[in-house]
């Protein structure tokens, strides 16, 4: 090869930034799961053509949860792919996908959203309030700029800067105002020093919201929140999906099954027949 897999490893990860525009949590992550797999890699030369064989590094993992495992076969994937597409000839050996059961996200209740916005100030409010009323990405969240905002719509850039817009309501955008007119922030919505709040210092915040009435609630549950409540009074899953800022629809069908899961547990305590039979048993 041209280069080292290290310094591959570098360039890689400037693109990931750069181009893809993925979060800094992201770009942790596959930096770690490249890290590890170099330790474990064989590295196999014929004329040139390079093969990594992940065997050793598959053998070394595979105690971990099957998702876990996924995530990091996945990130050698992306990087072999850039390599190529730097003009090399490298493929991946026994980097065979595993099954990996889909899991259902743990939204919140309105209820609780609700208490624990009566006990934050003014900061804390805004910042649970845009992640739940606009299903944003705590990655989105942060680099949002005053310019894409209006009363009515907010223009999001998602991953790879795909833009979106999304509807705004009227009492997110009068909260909104309230902490603009006392923070005072020139560029992105949310400031500190004149530069953006970084996604850490976003994701502490929120934490710590939810910390006063007993939860502990992520950025991303409350995305889950949104996408959640939305299907479940009938949105059409195209619209979600667009809102979301989803690649692909299939990403958003795990909703529904969450949907249909909530509509099984209301039939259950609405039927007559389903009353007899508890207390039958």
């Amino acid at each position: 090869m041209k280069q080292s897999l290290e310094e591959y490893r570098k360039a890689f990860l400037v693109y990931l930034e750069k181009f893809r525009g993925y979060s800094d949590l992201t770009l942790k992550s596959y930096d770690e799961s490249l890290k590890e797999a170099f330790s474990f890699l064989e590295v196999e030369e014929d004329g040139a053509h390079t093969t990594l064989n992940l065997m050793p590094f598959r053998l070394h993992i595979a105690r971990l949860k099957p998702t876990t495992i996924s995530k990091k076969i996945s990130a050698m994937r992306s990087f072999c792919e850039y390599i190529n597409d730097q003009g090399e000839k490298v493929s991946l050996k026994a980097d065979e996908s595993i099954k990996v059961p889909a899991s259902l996200p743990k939204p919140i209740s309105d209820a609780h959203i609700k208490e624990a916005l009566s006990n934050a100030p003014l900061n804390e409010q805004l910042i649970v309030t845009l992640l739940y009323t606009l299903g944003l990405r705590i990655s989105e969240l942060a680099s949002l700029e005053l310019k894409e905002i209006t009363s009515e719509w907010v223009r999001v850039m998602g991953k790879g800067q795909k833009g979106r817009d999304v509807p705004m309501l009227a009492s997110s955008y009068s909260l909104m105002k309230k902490y603009i007119d006392e923070t005072r922030p020139a560029r992105f919505l949310f400031e500190s020093k004149g530069a953006r709040l970084s996604e850490n210092s976003l994701r502490y915040l929120v934490t710590k919201c939810f910390k006063r009435v007993g939860l502990k609630v992520t950025p991303h549950q409350l995305r889950h929140s949104y996408a959640t409540a939305l299907l479940n009074n009938s949105a059409r899953i195209a619209d979600v999906s667009e809102l979301l800022g989803h690649a692909s629809m299939s990403t958003t069908q795990i909703y529904t099954k969450l949907g249909s899961s909530v509509k099984m547990q209301n039939y259950v305590k609405a039927h007559p027949l389903c009353q007899d039979d508890d207390e039958i048993s």
